[in-house]
């Protein structure tokens, strides 16, 4: 074999290297003897907002905080010449406002090298898939509540109304206002038992193909008319993305939602921005709560706001019924958005930092009946 064909086998063997590691969805930054970054993944350039070829032109300093823990593990990787890894490290950029935490595994690019590889795990499959049946598990118990409510409480309620309304008819100017608070306090009982409701309803819904980018764009008008009209909207859409298999209904009503608690977060500012992005992420598979089968969750919808983001403690039962961090909510909200969602047999997940809290759904595209991708 030439020299010619060598070299040339050699540019092949390297270009299918980079296709691997970009199609990993971890990101994956290779630092230099200076400390300078000498090639990434596209993961990382996502997960650090910026270019492969910006980020040759910066030292790992540039990208994690001052001081930061992965400088010290870069170091003691090349003393040992050995792998290392590090758990729960904040890797936040300077210019960001909130936390990033990551594992990071470091390792030798070669024996004797100072190059080294940093791996970085933002958090677990199996992290996401737990916490993914635990809202599934209390959007199932509270379903059993909603009916019993539904039925046990709105009939009682009526029949104080209808006596409120007798009474007022004979009450003084005091008394009627005691009256008037007696129904509107069983009307504000009759919308939350209402609400509860749709938990309680089990029955298959339509379902079909849905262009995702019309539900943002309805729901988007509809925030934009009304309680977000002082919110900036950025769209980061993938025009390539197949349908989602759903009902579009129940899809308007799950954004709707995440996208009223965005600006519910963010509140009057005026610096406030939500991002919609959409994305097409292979290799995610669960098993479907309704038929027990096997999904893939390719399509991936994001609703991103810059508000002060989620407390720690409260995280981990964000999508637990009536749990809350608003002083008047129900906390029935996003419960019923794990409902849908793990109705279509989707996962809903929450990266809770400040000013970069992201709600990420996966959901399922559509397929005909012959197995074809629509």
């Amino acid at each position: 074999m030439s020299l010619v064909q060598l070299e040339g086998t050699g540019a092949m063997i390297e270009t299918l290297e980079a296709q691997v590691l970009n199609v990993l969805p971890i990101p994956i930054i290779v630092v230099g003897e200076d400390d300078r970054v000498t090639d990434a993944n596209a993961a990382a350039e996502a997960f650090f907002e910026t270019s492969v070829a910006v980020m040759r032109r910066s030292r790992l300093a540039d990208l994690v905080p001052f001081g930061s823990p992965v400088i010290a593990l870069v170091d003691d990787v090349r003393r040992r010449g050995a792998s290392i890894s590090e758990y729960k490290i904040d890797v936040a950029m300077p210019r960001s406002a909130g936390e990033r935490i990551v594992d990071v595994f470091a390792s030798p690019l070669a024996e004797g090298s100072w190059d080294v590889v940093l791996m970085l795990q933002e958090r677990t499959i199996a992290e996401k898939m737990d916490r993914q049946l635990t809202h599934r598990g209390a959007a199932r118990s509270i379903s059993a509540l909603g009916s019993m409510l539904a039925h046990e409480i709105k009939n009682p309620l009526s029949g104080i109304r209808g006596a409120a309304q007798l009474l007022e008819q004979q009450a003084s100017d005091d008394d009627r206002l005691l009256t008037r608070l007696i129904c509107d306090e069983a009307d504000r009982i009759v919308k939350l038992v209402e609400r509860m409701e749709h938990f309680g309803d089990e029955r298959p819904s339509e379902r079909g193909p849905v262009n995702i980018h019309g539900v943002l764009d309805h729901v988007k008008r509809l925030a934009q008319s009304g309680f977000a009209s002082h919110i900036r909207f950025v769209e980061n859409y993938d025009p390539s993305l197949p349908p989602v298999y759903g009902n579009r209904d129940q899809l308007v009503q799950v954004f709707l939602n995440l996208i009223k608690n965005a600006t519910e977060a963010i509140g009057n500012s005026f610096e406030g921005e939500i991002v919609l992005s959409t994305a097409y992420r292979p290799g995610m598979r669960v098993v479907a709560a309704a038929s027990g089968e096997r999904v893939s969750l390719p399509l991936e919808f994001c609703v991103r706001d810059n508000g002060p983001g989620v407390p720690s403690d409260i995280l981990p039962l964000l999508f637990d019924p009536f749990v809350t961090t608003k002083a008047q909510g129900s906390g029935l909200g996003l419960a019923l958005v794990a409902k849908i969602i793990g109705d279509h047999g989707g996962i809903v997940e929450c990266d809770g930092t400040p000013r970069r809290t992201t709600f990420r759904v996966l959901m399922p595209m559509f397929a005909s009946r012959d197995g074809r991708v629509a």
